[in-house]
């Protein structure tokens, strides 16, 4: 069991100091399998997605009442409540 230990932190340092390249080999290589799968257009129509709930999901973490605040200025104020 010491010997994963220490693979596990050898592993972890290589991680951390390639962070970038591990990252976009592995987004190149779900991208690809994705085109090949369900075709191209598609394969944009759910990268979009993807990165439209990321940046949604990022407004939520930073400000609690991102989603409030947004019907707050779509829709007239209360009405959603």
């Amino acid at each position: 069991m010491e010997a994963w230990a220490v693979n596990k932190e050898k592993i972890l340092a290589f991680y951390r100091s390639h962070f970038g390249e591990i990252n976009g080999a592995l987004g190149g290589l779900i991208f690809s399998v994705t085109v090949l799968l369900v075709g191209f257009l598609k394969t944009i129509f759910i990268a979009i997605c993807v990165l439209a709930g990321y940046y949604i999901g990022k407004k939520i973490s930073n400000d609690k009442d991102y989603i409030k605040n947004l019907l707050d200025r779509i829709l007239p104020p209360g009405t959603y409540r």
